[in-house]
């Protein structure tokens, strides 16, 4: 499968209803803490925004609400891979991708055969602290050729001004949160990621 270059993660579907209409294509509904009644309304409504906009919406997480809800493709960390169903996963339809962060996650993620791949920390970010050192551009390249022709994404630390040296490396898809969700202009950061990524559409 291919995967659009520029991936936004956002936390709520008020966010998805900000920034989708003006030309996103793949966004993942990230929330870390709320109840089921409240996970359920936000990812209806995450889900009929992108209908509507023609975007690819990535649950994660949550992927039992996401198999009732009727959502098709879901994202897993790893200790969320370790308890999930991936039978039920796949009987649904639904597409996964998975989260990885050294080589022992790689290879548990490459047996779960995925959808795609991500990789984080690439450079430092301040999204959540992280156990992990900043990975790098050529962990990147290292992480494509062995998991090749599954699609990689990159994630932490990047923006516009990084990209050039992400997708050198090989990767498919450059995922950003914070960049433009704590941006003063979020609309405008968001159009100069979906500008520059242009390139690799």
């Amino acid at each position: 499968m291919k995967l659009d270059p520029f991936y936004l993660i956002v936390e709520s579907a008020a966010w998805i209803d900000r920034l989708v209409p003006l030309g996103v294509k793949l966004v993942q509904l990230r929330i870390k803490t709320m109840g089921e009644a409240g996970l359920r309304a936000e990812i209806r409504t995450a889900k009929a925004l992108c209908a509507r906009y023609g975007c690819q919406l990535i649950i994660n997480d949550y992927w039992r609400l996401a198999i009732e809800e009727g959502c098709d493709f879901v994202h897993l960390g790893q200790e969320d891979l370790q308890t999930a169903d991936l039978l039920a996963i796949r009987a649904a339809g639904m597409r996964l991708g998975l989260s990885t962060h050294n080589h022992a996650e790689l290879e548990t993620a490459i047996t779960a055969m995925p959808d795609y791949i991500a990789l984080g920390p690439i450079y430092p970010t301040i999204l959540k602290t992280m156990k992990w050192a900043p990975q790098g551009l050529e962990r990147i390249r290292e992480w494509k050729h062995r998991i090749a022709p599954i699609p990689l994404v990159a994630i932490g630390g990047l923006n516009p001004d990084r990209l050039d040296g992400v997708f050198a490396a090989d990767a498919d898809s450059a995922a950003v949160v914070t960049d433009i969700t704590l941006n003063d202009d979020p609309e405008a950061r968001m159009r100069e990621w979906i500008e520059k990524t242009d390139q690799w559409r």
